[in-house]
């Protein structure tokens, strides 16, 4: 969230979209731009997508006419480091007349290089992986 907030702030996005399912009758991306804005951003950086998929394939569809009815071109992608292949795979796949630029943001639970130090990081390396062969079979 802070990294998408740092590329508006130094001009590389006009706003950013933030995305987020519900989580305990909340939308996560209340949460995220109220977190934010007690970080020091402004509330105008952010616009917020509330949505109730399940996968990042259903967010992505989710996702097309919003990013279509303000008339983008060109996005970038901010996601957690170890999902950036697959998530920019699939924006990809869904809207191939928009150009995507995924954004690696760096996640406390995960390293890339020391993952399997830790069990947060085992299980996500583990979650990343499974999803990714899933794909692969279009599961």
């Amino acid at each position: 969230m802070l990294k998408a907030a740092e590329l508006v702030r130094e001009g590389y996005a006009p706003v950013a979209i933030v995305s987020g399912p519900v989580i305990y009758g909340i939308h996560e991306c209340d949460l995220a731009i109220a977190m934010a804005e007690r970080a020091g951003y402004p509330a105008s950086y952010f616009v917020a997508f509330p949505h109730n998929a399940k996968s990042t394939v259903e967010e992505v569809r989710d996702a097309n006419p919003v990013l279509r009815s303000r008339g983008v071109k060109h996005v970038l992608v901010v996601t957690s480091d170890f999902h950036t292949r697959r998530s920019g795979k699939i924006f990809r796949a869904q809207m191939p007349d928009i150009d995507f630029d995924v954004v690696a943001a760096t996640d406390p639970h995960f390293s890339p290089h020391g993952w399997w130090h830790d069990r947060e990081g085992e299980k996500t390396f583990a979650f990343e992986w499974m999803k990714t062969i899933a794909e692969w079979f279009g599961v």
